[in-house]
């Protein structure tokens, strides 16, 4: 058997640091990692964990060259500057008598080998057995605590998957995407179905483990509040690895019941104030007060103290607006943007004045309590079912609702026929006609006219009525204004002698994001706005228009007009013309659905439609690669990475198209795959 040479390692000795010379010729150049300063704090609180490499100068006996340790060296320069460390202090170092300085430098920063993230959260772990806090470990590693809890959330995944990725099996932004569950068994199950599909990317991972749970921006759970859930047990998953918007609630039948019984509980408020009905749900469809009339009240007026504060408000706002606002681009101070933010909130509240209602209105009228689209409590009072208006004939408080029809042959006299009846008795007088003595006079008097003859007469007036408005444009358009108006604010009123019905139908089939949409919102405010500009009874309406100046009767007119349109695609009514002036209605106005808000998700549309479809949009907004990419996934999730796709695309599908609007699709070719190994995340950036 040969004899092996033994090797002989290099000596080691402590030597001065005032004899120690930086190298010139060290390889590294460029720094990176944990700064000196904080080198130097480390080592002042554990000493040199690490031996310099060194070789003896010639000509300058008992000098040497550091050639590997450069960082070190001027973290021990600073502490000597400090005065921290004394200058002639004995350095560790080991002796290097051979060979080139280079090579030596080289080898010992290219065969070092970073630390692996496991180990990395494994030693953390380990640190906070022993009873180090995230703040203390943070500040021993010149971190902060967020990276120590970071690197410590990889404890929530599974062992049997912390092994797989150790052994490289998964990437490490695989195993990050398992963090967002504590459940292992529901991680493994993840894993296992995942190696059954095409893609594997963390966001797969990620929607599956969270693909039963609410995202905590739903209006639900912005009601309820995070902290009510997870008193109440409910599980709350966190990715701190990216911005996950609050998470995700995982117990959606806490979270429902939770949002119930707060609703409940708000509700016994608004029950107390005696209304006739109260209806209750976290959510109601789009038009669901249609056909109803809805009081309006009286707004309690501002007391003179409450005017001066309000006034005192508004000028405090203008003060710091032409301070902060006009001399400076940069951002506001956070003291003063949260004071301008108060102002904001007050002022609101001064506009929004609790509204008082007459007792008998509210002891036939009803309240709406639901949850508004951004998690507050949402209460529409004031809403009058047909079943419970006043009959025809019945008198109100004032007697507005006596019966006033035509041909009235009742004694409380105004009406048509008797007017009429009072002039045939005067002209039957004044001719002497025979036949026709005071008695006869008098008893003809009392009969209204004939039906046919009001009919024939009012005929004529109606014609005469109808030139002369031809005539007098402004006049006409009041008055298709007041029909509007009477049919888009009061129910069942019939003050106009204008045959235009303006119908504003409700739809018979809505998706799930109808009510919350942009378009729905501002409808929906502006409608509120002119109700409380418009007088309570019909018959005050036409004295009201005629005291609108022209902006604001042209703007009334417009809106009104809006609630008739209808473009709904319905099968029973295929008449190709509304299409067509659909079309041509969205080319005068420009509309654009993507600027107005439409955006498609797997819930509005993607989830809806054949594959191909899905496959179709993707090609038209993102390229063919894209489309190529998502092809092999089964219905769900493409339609699920289609919507993550499509999201800044502005895409539409061809039923939201405005004719002649319509930009080009541009390709966007996804880059080619790097097949270099990805970087380690900053947070798991070792450090020397």
């Amino acid at each position: 058997m040969a004899k092996v040479e033994k090797i002989a390692l290099s000596r080691s000795q402590d030597i001065p640091f005032d004899r120690l010379v930086l190298s010139a010729r060290n390889v590294r150049r460029v720094q990176a990692g944990v700064s000196i300063e904080e080198l130097a704090e480390d080592i002042a609180r554990r000493t040199l964990l690490q031996s310099l490499s060194v070789r003896p100068i010639p000509n300058r006996e008992g000098f040497y060259e550091v050639q590997a340790g450069g960082r070190r060296v001027r973290a021990l320069e600073l502490l000597v500057k400090q005065k921290r460390l004394a200058k002639n202090a004995p350095i560790p170092c080991v002796i290097r008598e051979d060979g080139l300085l280079e090579e030596d430098s080289l080898a010992e920063n290219v065969q070092r080998i970073n630390l692996h993230p496991l180990d990395q959260y494994r030693a953390f772990e380990s640190l906070r057995e022993h009873g180090l806090g995230e703040e203390e470990i943070a500040a021993r590693f010149f971190v902060t605590p967020n990276v120590v809890r970071q690197r410590l959330k990889l404890a929530s995944v599974s062992p049997k998957l912390l092994e797989l990725y150790a052994q490289d099996e998964m990437s490490l932004e695989q195993l990050m995407a398992f963090t967002v569950s504590n459940d292992h068994a529901r991680q493994e199950k993840a894993w296992q179905a995942i190696q059954r599909e095409w893609g594997k990317e963390p966001y797969r991972i990620k929607r599956l483990l969270t693909e039963s749970a609410v995202r905590a921006t739903d209006k639900r759970a912005r009601f309820v509040g995070l902290a009510e859930y997870e008193a109440a047990g409910g599980v709350a998953l966190r990715d701190l690895f990216a911005n996950d918007d609050g998470g995700w609630l995982q117990n959606a039948p806490l979270l429902d019941k939770l949002a119930a019984e707060k609703l409940e509980r708000e509700t016994e408020a608004v029950r107390a104030e005696g209304w006739k009905w109260i209806e209750l749900a976290p959510d109601f469809p789009y038009g669901h007060t249609a056909g109803l009339r809805r009081i309006t009240g009286e707004t309690q007026p501002l007391t003179d103290e409450e005017r001066a504060t309000r006034e005192a408000l508004r000028e405090e706002m203008e003060e710091l607006e032409q301070q902060y606002m006009e001399e400076s681009e940069e951002d506001l101070p956070e003291d003063i943007d949260q004071r301008l933010a108060e102002i904001e909130a007050a002022l609101d509240a001064f506009e929004n004045r609790p509204v008082r209602y007459d007792a008998g209105d509210v002891a036939r009228a009803g309240a709406f309590v639901s949850i508004d689209g951004d998690g507050r409590l949402k209460i529409e009072r004031g809403y009058v079912r047909p079943e419970d208006e006043t009959q025809a004939g019945e008198a109100g408080a004032d007697g507005d609702r006596a019966d006033e029809g035509l041909g009235s042959a009742s004694g409380d006299g105004g009406g048509l026929g008797e007017a009429a009846s009072r002039s045939n008795a005067a002209s039957a007088a004044a001719s002497g006609a025979p036949g026709c003595g005071d008695a006869e006079a008098e008893e003809e008097g009392l009969k209204p006219l004939s039906e046919r003859l009001a009919m024939e007469l009012t005929a004529h007036r109606t014609l005469a009525l109808r030139d002369a408005l031809a005539s007098d444009p402004q006049t006409a358009f009041l008055a298709v204004l007041h029909a509007l108006a009477l049919q888009s604010f009061y129910h069942y009123a019939t003050d106009t002698c204008l045959e235009i019905t303006a119908k504003s139908s409700g739809f018979s089939v809505q998706g799930p994001d109808l009510k919350e949409s942009l378009s729905a919102r501002a409808i929906d405010a502006r409608h509120e706005d002119w109700a409380k500009q418009l007088p309570e009874e019909p018959k005050d309406l036409w004295q009201a228009l005629i005291g609108f100046d022209a902006e604001g009767r042209t703007a009334l007119f417009a809106h009104c007009a809006s609630l008739a349109v209808n473009a709904v695609h319905e099968p029973w009514n295929r008449a190709p013309g509304r299409k067509r002036h659909a079309d041509q209605l969205a080319q005068a106005l420009t509309l654009d659905m993507a600027a107005a808000g439409w955006k498609p998700t797997a819930e509005n549309y993607l989830n809806r439609v054949p594959k191909a479809h899905i496959l179709e949009a993707v090609r038209e907004a993102k390229g063919a690669s894209a489309a190529e990419l998502i092809g092999r996934l089964k219905k769900s999730d493409m339609a699920n990475e289609a919507e993550r796709l499509l999201s800044d695309t502005a895409w539409l599908p061809e039923l939201l198209r405005t004719p002649g609007l319509e930009s080009s699709p541009q390709e966007h070719e996804p880059a080619p795959r790097d097949t270099a190994p990805a970087e380690l995340p900053a947070f798991l950036g070792a450090a020397e």
